[in-house]
């Protein structure tokens, strides 16, 4: 699935349509509702937030974009062969802006986002985030199902919760209660960090993340993988190192 990086590459190519009045077509019955909405009307600006992309419309018209696990945005110059269905094409600016598949489109208005701090954003600060989670958190919450809540803070998935909590040695069953602040304020940080490091250089060496089965670079233990919470999301630790524990009953 897409991150946080990701999808700040995504809002870099669909920005080049912004300030453009868009023709919108949308060739997939998914999305016409929002073809509609926003046909003849101006692209104001491209917002990535998290794992999410808003694409904001003059007259307030807000496009929610959740790519999912398949989805994906191209821009290519208008006029290339369409191949296919795509569910939303925006042209605008001697540009096309094809959405193909995705879990989300849809057009919403600020109320209903429920999304938290754009972990990437220059205005977020990990502190604050980081008591975010402490003050939001259920007393049983495990530590990697908080940061992949998209309440909680935008843009962590699977992939930057793993990396993050082997860099700072946390395992993602600790519970965020028995955590001291700096540890968790550690743990957001790393997850900045790394996103932001795989934004400038491009994504580096996988230390855990679907690892699963082999040795840890740091100390030899076999690294495994379970499921968290109700979404059953994966993660990926080395119990050698990672200190919080395991799965519950182990």
């Amino acid at each position: 699935m897409p991150e946080g990086d990701s999808i700040r590459r995504a809002a870099g190519r669909l920005g080049a349509l912004a300030g453009s009045r868009v023709e919108a077509s949308a060739p997939h019955p998914r999305g016409i509702a929002v073809a509609r909405a926003v046909d003849g009307r101006v692209l104001e600006a491209v917002e990535p937030r998290g794992k999410n992309l808003l694409l904001r419309f003059d007259g307030g018209i807000v496009v929610h974009s959740h790519l999912g696990m398949t989805g994906r945005w191209r821009v290519v110059p208008s006029g290339t062969p369409l191949i296919g269905r795509p569910w939303l094409v925006l042209r605008g600016g001697g540009l096309e802006a094809r959405l193909w598949n995705g879990s989300l489109l849809r057009v919403a208005n600020g109320a209903d986002l429920r999304l938290g701090p754009d972990l990437l954003a220059d205005a977020t600060d990990p502190s604050d985030v980081s008591a975010r989670v402490r003050a939001s958190s259920d007393p049983r919450l495990l530590l990697g199902e908080a940061l992949l809540d998209q309440r909680l803070v935008a843009g962590i998935g699977n992939m930057w919760m793993s990396e993050a909590l082997w860099s700072v040695g946390i395992s993602p069953w600790a519970r965020v209660r028995e955590l001291e602040d700096e540890a968790l304020r550690d743990a957001v940080e790393a997850a900045r960090r790394l996103m932001r490091e795989a934004l400038a250089n491009g994504r580096q060496e996988r230390r855990v993340y679907r690892r699963a089965g082999r040795p840890c670079s740091r100390c030899g233990t076999i690294i495994r993988s379970r499921g968290q919470g109700d979404g059953n999301r994966t993660a990926y630790w080395c119990p050698g190192c990672q200190a919080g524990g395991g799965p519950p009953g182990e």
